[in-house]
């Protein structure tokens, strides 16, 4: 059987950082029902569908933070984004996580260039924001350049003999990746509720709200009780 591509997208997926990085939903275990089932397992019960009772108790359980019930329920997404997004990404420990390495292939080499550069806040150290007046373009193709003499390097060690995970070095913060992460929707919506606000940076965000897009179907209930908390579904 012939081996799959990774670093394509599947095809339940959403483009992201103006379509140069995207997330898609690989697989996923459990449904609504399977985190009430869970919740009322000491009962020895089991319901295969939900009805306005079990939408009641799902919200209980997540007003109340009695988070195990939703820990049965699982997804995990491909990922290809900046190496600076992975690094932000990996901090949540929650997460099981297997990605491309370059000590083994130096194949689909890609870089991410923004499409608009942000100005840094004066007063928060974490935050950035946009400003019309500011015009990116030349410093823009100067990261272009940067990213392809990056890579002419990279290349010119291994023609010389170096080996991968030396040469790897080299290349810049913004070499794309692809990697797999498979968490269970409860650190799911921990990573949501940090990653979609106002204080995450701009880049993670956009992954964050497109993992909403692709979970929103299987989790109807769970989003509009969001939703009408105020938050962005």
């Amino acid at each position: 059987m012939a081996l799959e591509h990774l670093n394509v997208p599947p095809d339940d997926h959403v483009k992201v950082l103006g379509g140069q990085g995207w997330v898609g939903l690989i697989d996923h275990l459990g449904s609504e029902a399977t985190i009430v089932n869970a919740a009322r397992v000491s009962f020895g019960k089991l319901k295969k569908e939900m009805d306005e009772r079990d939408v009641k108790l799902l919200e209980y359980l997540i007003d109340n933070k009695h988070t195990s019930p939703l820990e049965h329920m699982v997804f995990t997404f491909s990922i290809h984004c900046p190496l600076f997004v992975r690094g932000q990404w990996h901090r949540h420990r929650t997460w099981s996580y297997n990605e491309i390495s370059r000590r083994y292939t130096e194949i689909d080499m890609e870089f991410y260039t923004p499409v608009e550069l942000r100005r840094q806040a004066e007063n928060n150290r974490q935050a950035s924001y946009s400003d019309p007046d500011f015009d990116g373009s030349a410093l823009i193709r100067e990261i272009r350049a940067h990213n392809e003499a990056s890579l002419k390097l990279y290349e010119h060690l291994l023609e010389s003999g170096v080996c991968r995970e030396q040469a790897r070095g080299v290349l810049p913060q913004n070499m794309m990746v692809t990697f797999w992460g498979t968490v269970d929707l409860s650190n799911l919506l921990h990573f949501l509720e940090l990653r979609d606000s106002d204080h995450a940076q701009g880049e993670i965000r956009e992954y964050a709200t497109a993992i909403k897009k692709l979970i929103k179907p299987y989790i109807p209930n769970v989003a509009a009780y969001f939703a009408r908390k105020g938050q962005a579904w």
